[in-house]
């Protein structure tokens, strides 16, 4: 596989495939209740104790519109920069699935909430903008659970009837990179916007990835294939990896690709067979008769536009002027709403390209090795202002921080007082340093006079000496300017 000029294409015995790729992202609506009724929507609750009537489905009961979800839908189109259509339609698309009471899904075909959009991937090699068909809301199945029996099969229904808006993708996408890219930014606007909380871990943020491949070239697309309901972005990578190979090796061999649902095996690391792919006649859609169509008035989206956040761009805009950041450091301090948050906290009262340093490089670092979110760290923003302060004044040394820095990533606390116990305070008393240089400097007369000969490399020694006679305390400006004065 090559990634040469940021193009990924699969090499065959017969030429080189390009992958093309669109994404039905599955992201379910922050709210408190349900699409059309009032069960609680807490994660992990015991099973099927958040389930109302209208979610088993018992005859007779109608849904109501969750009108908080729809302006929700809303936002999040906003967000993406599409079209918001004033008139829309829920839909019921036919199928049977044991977790799915009605024998049907209330969703939304001709008439979605939100129409066409875009997002703008920043990616290595430039900036690429990906469209946007549609975003539709739709409600949840529930959840059949396999392996608690070997002979049956156990439903929970407490997600039965959950808010989701389907996010679809045009097919833009060429390379896992994108995909994990794009999923990245989507989660990342939902998040500021507070429409989806993104964790994948609990269901909130599943995808439907649709694979083709076609010759190096062609502008033709391909037969795609439908690897459903994955819930990780590097599964997703994984997938598109392993699909695009598999029809590679098909259609060189002089086969072509059937138009089929796959799933995806991450022990196996394959994706395999599950049925021929429906299309929309297949599902027999028509328009639900227990719900009204929904007009919007006009009044509304503006309110809600008027009231959005500050998005990703937006914010990365204004940190690259207003704070002098590189592309880079801003994109990387606004990917997560928390992590902009604290960023700004920090500078307000410490230096913004040193704290830009130690946020990115030391306490991203420590994040991931504990696996944890920015919020869960125990250096309060307040604490890694007062750190930065600390080298910015000249208290401690960068070399000193550090070490500051490995005590406060485990258990927080105020950094001067740190300082203060560790003995790491630093030595900026010129009377006192030049007492340690002198007396190194006569200690060591055939090393002066070396250096004062051409050696200059000598002055590092002289340097490492006052520095390990100082225990590392030292001023390293302060030690180079009397150092300097001493040896002319």
């Amino acid at each position: 596989m090559s990634n040469k000029n940021e193009k990924y294409l699969i090499s065959g015995e017969k030429g080189q495939w390009e992958v093309v790729i669109g994404l039905e992202v599955h992201a379910q609506v922050t709210s408190n209740s349900k699409l059309f009724s009032g069960s609680s929507t807490k994660f992990g609750a015991e099973p099927n104790t958040q389930v109302s009537l209208v979610d088993s489905a018992f005859p007779g009961m109608l849904p109501v519109i969750n009108e908080y979800c729809v302006q929700q839908a809303i936002k999040t189109g906003l967000g993406i920069n599409a079209k918001i259509n004033l008139y829309s339609v829920f839909d019921r698309k036919n199928y049977f699935y044991a977790d799915l009471p009605q024998g049907y899904q209330i969703s939304q075909y001709k008439n979605p909430i939100v129409g066409e959009g875009e997002i703008t991937l920043d990616m290595p090699g430039g900036s690429k903008t990906i469209g946007i068909e549609r975003l539709h809301l739709e409600q949840d199945a529930g959840k059949s659970i396999h392996d608690l029996d070997p002979s049956s099969t156990y439903v929970d229904l407490n997600r039965s009837g959950i808010a989701l808006m389907e996010i679809v993708s045009k097919p833009d996408l060429r390379s896992p990179d994108e995909v994990n890219s794009y999923i990245k930014k989507l989660r990342s606007i939902m998040r500021y916007l507070g429409t989806c909380d993104g964790n994948m871990q609990e269901g909130s943020l599943r995808a439907d990835v649709n694979v083709s491949v076609r010759k190096e070239g062609s502008k033709e697309l391909g037969t795609r294939c439908e690897i459903k309901n994955v819930n990780s972005i590097k599964f997703m990578q994984m997938a598109i990896a392993y699909e695009a190979q598999r029809q590679v090796e098909i259609l060189e061999s002089g086969k072509s690709i059937d138009q089929e649902t796959r799933l995806f095996d991450t022990k196996k690391n394959e994706t395999r067979s599950m049925r021929s792919k429906e299309d929309a006649h297949d599902y027999r859609y028509f328009p639900d008769p227990d719900l009204l169509p929904l007009n919007i008035e006009k009044s509304l989206v503006e309110k809600i536009k008027k009231d959005l956040p500050e998005l990703p761009d937006q914010k990365k805009e204004r940190f690259i002027k207003d704070y002098s950041l590189s592309s880079y450091e801003a994109n990387v301090l606004v990917s997560e709403k928390e992590v902009a948050t604290y960023f700004e906290e920090v500078i307000k009262t410490a230096d913004k390209k040193l704290s830009t340093n130690w946020i990115i490089g030391d306490l991203f670092a420590s994040l991931n090795d504990k696996n944890i979110s920015i919020s869960e760290t125990p250096i309060k923003a307040k604490e890694m202002a007062s750190l930065v302060n600390s080298i910015s004044s000249g208290l401690i040394s960068g070399r000193a921080a550090k070490e500051v820095f490995e005590v406060m990533k485990e258990s927080g606390g105020d950094p001067v007082k740190i300082i203060e116990e560790m003995g790491l305070k630093q030595q900026s008393d010129p009377k006192k340093l030049e007492a340690i240089i002198d007396k190194i400097l006569d200690e060591n007369k055939d090393k002066v006079i070396q250096y004062k000969a051409g050696k200059e490399k000598l002055f590092g020694f002289f340097v490492g000496q006052t520095m390990k006679i100082s225990g590392g305390t030292a001023n390293p400006q302060l030690v180079n300017d009397i150092l300097k004065n001493k040896l002319k």
